[in-house]
């Protein structure tokens, strides 16, 4: 233990921790909108223990990965169809294809949701018991983490060092979990961004684990997302946002003048 107080191991830390900022973005995103399935006054209280038990769990999993990343890594089964798929399945490629599965579902459930609501009988969500939602974000928060996991291996593999990392991001993400929350509950409008951005993840996490089994999809090769491609789109939708809804600001204003003349 005395190791870990050394400066090589202290900056591996402190760009461990900035990692951990950075990818738990659209982990953070998940967890505020599938926390507005449950009751407005165990919201809070979903989020806490939510993130608390991912962060324990993405602890488990850092353990595991350290003593068994060969097993994770090894084929499990292939599937070969002439002319349309091919693909070597190991553990890890399986575990991120689901998440990605998953979230498209989320997020194609929540935007065909919104487009059916009629202004006169809005309705919110249907309700989820505090359980399964917590479930959700625990098994998500896995699904994110091998990615933070197996980047951060490549920066150390001191146990320690990225265990509390892991820990420093689940209390920042505590922190701003309810801000987020809170923001989107404010701007309806930005809900869609961040369900679109949602998309975006799932569609990521699929070319990642079409990567990872090395699969080809009618004779083309599925290449992984860079991560570069992942936040410049990221960008533009948010700017696209930000543009269009002053825009339409404007736009109300302008006829909300013409019709006062």
């Amino acid at each position: 233990m005395a190791e870990f107080f050394t400066i090589a191991n202290l900056v591996d830390l402190t760009l461990l921790i900035a990692l951990q900022a950075v990818l738990g973005f659209d982990n953070l995103l998940y967890i505020s909108l599938e926390s507005q399935r449950a009751p407005l006054e165990k919201q809070k209280q979903v989020r806490f223990w939510g993130i608390v038990l991912a962060v324990v769990f993405r602890i488990v999993l850092l353990f595991l990965l350290l003593k068994m990343i060969a097993a994770f890594q090894q084929e499990l089964f292939r599937i070969h169809w002439e002319g349309v798929i091919h693909a070597t399945f190991t553990l890890h490629a399986i575990i991120v294809l689901f998440g990605g599965v998953f979230i498209l579902y989320t997020a194609m459930k929540e935007i065909l949701h919104m487009m059916t609501l009629e202004e006169s009988h809005a309705q919110e969500r249907s309700p989820k018991s505090i359980g399964s939602i917590i479930f959700w974000i625990v098994a998500m928060n896995v699904v994110f983490s091998f990615d933070s996991i197996l980047s951060a291996m490549a920066v150390t593999k001191v146990f320690y060092t990225m265990a509390t990392a892991i820990i420093i991001g689940g209390i920042l993400m505590v922190a701003l979990a309810d801000t987020v929350s809170e923001f989107l509950k404010k701007n309806r409008m930005y809900e869609v961004m961040g369900l679109f951005i949602l998309f975006l993840v799932g569609v990521m996490l699929l070319s990642e684990g079409g990567h990872l089994s090395h699969m080809t999809l009618f004779g083309n090769e599925v290449i992984q997302m860079s991560k570069t491609t992942f936040y410049f789109v990221l960008t533009v939708l948010i700017v696209s946002d930000i543009v269009q809804s002053r825009y339409q600001k404007k736009l109300n204003q302008m006829k909300q003048m013409s019709s006062n003349k």
